[in-house]
């Protein structure tokens, strides 16, 4: 099967992808078939039939978001998952109207600075049907309005555990963790070619290995250090990478994680509890300036000279007067609205403290980023309400977790 690399793709469908895969959202999609065998069964849920066309429909799209994992093991499990809400969504006589499936798709293209119509175009560019999308969001509206009707009255936390949630504003303790990363550059011209080197470091066991291959590929300001990070609180890092993370163990790699212009692996070191926890964020503001030349030698050298001249973010404006507005760009944002590479170079400075290691425009504009500040999520500044939300809310993703088990549990599945 001949797979289009994320990289290569069009602007608008590479953008699509990769705040999909910041968002964590699974998705089906379509790949190339033959037409012989298309609507075969695959697996077979209590009678209802998974077919080879849509396990390799999720299959192929998993690959283009470089989902870390084997895609066709996550491709099987999300589809059953799919079959077994459907199934208890249906016994419950919860219907989906149409235009709230549109309301989802809307909801979801606007994380993406896509309209509706721009993400389901950018999406079949990409291979995947515009149907495919109104299913998968279907579903996932249907589930989540099924989780609610059954559990919310169980969910609802009383005053005495909302006054307790107030209480605990940094009382408990964290996580932190000690990792290495590698940030290999890509372009369409070589990405077979990058993309055959990452799965070869993915296998690396040794933190030694690993960091030699740091210093000989790598592209962050950590390579002179072997790739090797300071200590990072776990909650610094993007909210889909957090788990990756977490189910490593000491000396593991991660799969190989699609950045926008880039292929970027992380090796667990160590991994230490913290007591008090370090804060949670509910926003970052970050300045990004952006230099003509990419990695060349005069667009590195006009960094360099960039860098030496800020000392804060505000710096930034005189060195961007009399240019286009676009080559400068400050923003604060939600940790999980922040595209990923931004966000992972973020999560290892501190206010004023800048990064040269990211590109765009195919490599031929340089970032400088810089660190302006991050607002932390204390609970003593949250009303009761969003206390309650919060809370309500955590409840009932772990409500949906077990019961989703229960199902599992329960059910006949064939794979064939």
């Amino acid at each position: 099967m001949q797979l289009i690399p994320i990289h290569a793709a069009r602007p608008s469908i590479r953008r699509l992808l990769v705040a999909a895969l910041a968002l964590a959202l699974p998705m089906a999609g379509p790949a190339p078939l033959q037409a012989q065998g298309l609507f075969a069964p695959a697996i077979i849920v209590n009678d209802d039939v998974i077919t080879t066309f849509e396990l390799e429909q999720r299959t192929q799209l998993l690959r283009l978001l470089r989902a870390p994992g084997d895609p066709v093991k996550l491709a099987r499990e999300a589809l059953i998952d799919d079959r077994l809400k459907q199934q208890a969504v249906k016994a419950a006589d919860i219907e989906i109207s149409p235009e709230d499936v549109q309301a989802g798709i809307e909801e979801f293209s606007a994380r993406t600075q896509l309209s509706a119509d721009e993400f389901l175009n950018a999406l079949e560019e990409g291979g995947v049907s515009a149907e495919t999308m109104r299913d998968f969001t279907k579903v996932s509206l249907a589930w989540r309005e099924f989780i609610r009707a059954r559990f919310l009255a169980r969910a609802r936390p009383t005053d005495a555990e909302i006054d307790r949630a107030i209480g605990q504003a940094g009382g408990s303790g964290g996580v932190r963790v000690l990792l290495s990363e590698i940030v290999i550059p890509i372009t369409p011209q070589t990405a077979e070619e990058v993309d055959a080197l990452a799965q070869e470091i993915s296998q690396v066991t040794s933190i030694a290995a690993f960091s030699e291959a740091a210093q000989q590929y790598s592209v962050t300001n950590t390579r002179d250090q072997g790739g090797r990070m300071e200590w990072v609180n776990i909650n610094d890092l993007p909210p889909g990478l957090r788990p990756v993370i977490l189910g490593l163990s000491p000396g593991q790699v991660t799969a190989p994680i699609g950045l926008p212009e880039a292929i970027a692996l992380f090796q667990l070191r160590d991994i230490q509890e913290t007591a008090p926890a370090e804060p949670s964020y509910s926003a970052i503001e970050f300045v990004s300036y952006f230099i003509a030349g990419g990695r060349s030698e005069a667009g590195l050298r006009e960094a360099a000279r960039v860098v030496n001249l800020v000392d804060a973010c505000d710096d930034f404006y005189g060195i961007a007067r009399g240019q286009p507005p676009e080559v400068l760009v400050r923003e604060t944002l939600p940790p999980a609205q922040i595209p990923r590479d931004v966000a992972l170079e973020l999560a290892k400075l501190d206010p004023g403290e800048v990064s040269t290691a990211l590109t765009r425009s195919n490599g031929q504009t340089l970032m400088v980023l810089m660190m302006c500040g991050r607002t932390a999520a204390v609970n003593e500044d949250a009303s009761r309400e969003e206390v309650a939300n919060a809370l309500a809310q955590q409840r009932l993703a772990a409500f949906s977790q077990s019961y989703l088990d229960q199902l599992r549990a329960d059910a006949v599945i064939v794979e064939r």
